[in-house]
């Protein structure tokens, strides 16, 4: 009777040691298959943001008419801003106001490429942080990873679209104008580094936009990946 007893024990011992290696070689796919799930799902919550938001701001009033991230003046032209207005040129003010926002919306189409190539290298333990970061936690790893490139991109683009859309002859115009005003401190300020600044800030803000729709509204997954990745940090 013992005889039986102990060899039902080491059968079911075999059996329960096969059943764990089973369980046990399973666990690298299962685990590899979350981190795709985890890194795919971010990757496209991204491009989401890249493509529903971002294209916005480069048509025509994409930043103009946009009060979220329309560009105004840097404090020392207000001073600018107000005097024209005061002497009656209330049209020259907007035009240059105008025309700093069309540079923007020029830059930003040269944005696409920098952001697919950062989202591409982005890796598990950066999607994992992000998943389970803030509210803006994506947004936040793009701006870290792709301001730099962004700027040395969008600069020359806005230095040559304010040849394009006029701005330089206006804000010239603007500036000698101003500058002619007596006893005003002359001005002469970079218009350039101004605006493509601005620019970088329009752009992450509206990515925001769409990371925190994804974050807290259902019905802004619009996938299954994204339903599934996303319920994790519903948790």
């Amino acid at each position: 009777m013992r005889k039986i007893a102990l060899l039902f024990i080491i059968v079911y011992s075999f059996s329960s040691c096969a059943e764990l290696q089973q369980v046990a070689n399973q666990l690298p796919g299962v685990m590899e298959q979350g981190s795709l799930d985890i890194s795919g799902g971010l990757k496209e919550a991204l491009n989401n943001g890249i493509n529903k938001q971002v294209v916005k701001l480069t048509a025509v009033d994409g930043f103009f008419k946009n009060e979220a991230v329309k560009i105004l003046l840097p404090d020392e032209l207000k001073k600018v801003d107000k005097t024209l207005r005061d002497i009656g040129m209330s049209k020259l003010a907007d035009d240059g106001l105008r025309v700093l926002n069309r540079a923007a919306e020029d830059a930003v189409k040269e944005a696409t490429p920098i952001f697919v190539d950062a989202i591409r290298r982005m890796s598990f333990n950066d999607a994992k942080n992000i998943l389970m970061g803030n509210e803006n936690a994506a947004t936040a790893y793009l701006q870290s990873s792709t301001t730099n490139a962004l700027y040395v991109k969008f600069n020359p683009v806005i230095k040559n679209s304010f040849a394009k859309v006029g701005a330089d002859k206006v804000w010239t115009n603007i500036i000698t104008k101003y500058n002619s005003v007596p006893l005003v401190k002359k001005v002469n300020p970079d218009l350039t580094d101004y605006t493509t600044n601005k620019a970088l800030e329009g752009v992450f803000k509206m990515i925001a936009v769409e990371e925190k729709n994804i974050r807290t509204d259902l019905s802004s997954r619009s996938s299954d990946l994204l339903q599934k990745v996303f319920a994790l940090q519903d948790k």
